[in-house]
């Protein structure tokens, strides 16, 4: 639900919950100051308990979406290494099978950019999924000629095996950007951080003090619930995820090859 939300309305959407609560809050306990004898401990003791457990939920939360944000970046330099390594070891691969794997890797980290910069759960995603999914069997159709022509070559062997961690870091990384933070996790956030600043508001307005300081935790809490969302969408909040590593190899595929066609063994 909220993954689907832009920025602009997600931001609208956690300040209305958590700020426009904790101004509720300030107004009942205005309308309620003639009872603050009787209201004053309990309201107390309650928004301590409650303010303790929502600020581990909000620890918790953010943890989660940090870990999920690192993962992705990992995931992403990871593939990164494969393509390069896929790559130099092409380059020791005899023609014919040499220059159409090296045009189509060049293809597929071209894919990889469109797949870092594609909305997860979008067309555009499933789209470079299957592009690249048809990149991936092109280039274990080379292989496996490049293997045919010459069975006991060491440079095929390695080829196939730098391939074959390529294809499964893929898979991996495409797992990353569908693993999202549990929708209940993030709604019990929400849910508490509102209730606990409206107590709060409420206990500060019974006793006459503290209002304005009340409004500024609900806005510092609104932010860091913004944080927290905006790390869990990779490629549609302010933090992104940088596909630095990907352009990075791909200019460097715009250069020559460093290591030469094999040369053909004589008759």
């Amino acid at each position: 639900m909220f993954f689907r939300l832009t920025s602009f309305e997600l931001g609208l959407l956690l300040f209305g919950v958590v700020v426009g609560t904790t101004c509720l809050g300030l107004l009942l306990g205005r309308r309620v100051r003639h009872h603050s004898e009787t209201l004053r401990e309990p309201l107390a003791a309650m928004h301590t308990a409650l303010l303790g457990l929502v600020g581990l939920v909000l620890a918790f939360g953010l943890a989660l979406a940090v870990g999920r944000y690192e993962t992705r970046r990992a995931a992403l330099v990871d593939e990164s290494n494969t393509i390069g390594t896929t790559y130099l070891r092409a380059q020791t691969l005899a023609e014919p099978v040499r220059t159409p794997s090296l045009d189509t890797l060049r293809r597929y980290t071209d894919n990889s950019i469109l797949l870092a910069d594609a909305v997860p759960g979008s067309d555009a995603m499933d789209e470079a999924v299957s592009a690249g999914e048809e990149l991936q069997r092109r280039l274990w159709g080379l292989a496996g000629e490049s293997l045919d022509d010459a069975p006991e070559d060491s440079a095929p062997r390695l080829y196939v095996e730098s391939l074959n961690q390529m294809i499964d870091q893929r898979t991996v990384r495409t797992a990353t950007l569908s693993n999202r933070v549990p929708g209940a996790v993030l709604v019990l956030e929400i849910v508490g951080a509102a209730l606990a600043l409206a107590m709060l508001a409420t206990y500060l307005a019974l006793v006459g003090r503290g209002v304005y300081s009340v409004i500024l935790a609900a806005i510092l809490v609104s932010m860091l619930l913004l944080v927290t969302f905006d790390l869990d969408r990779p490629t549609r909040g302010f933090i992104e995820v940088p596909d630095t590593a990907l352009r990075d190899l791909r200019q460097e595929m715009e250069q020559p090859p460093a290591a030469r066609a094999p040369t053909p063994a004589p008759p």
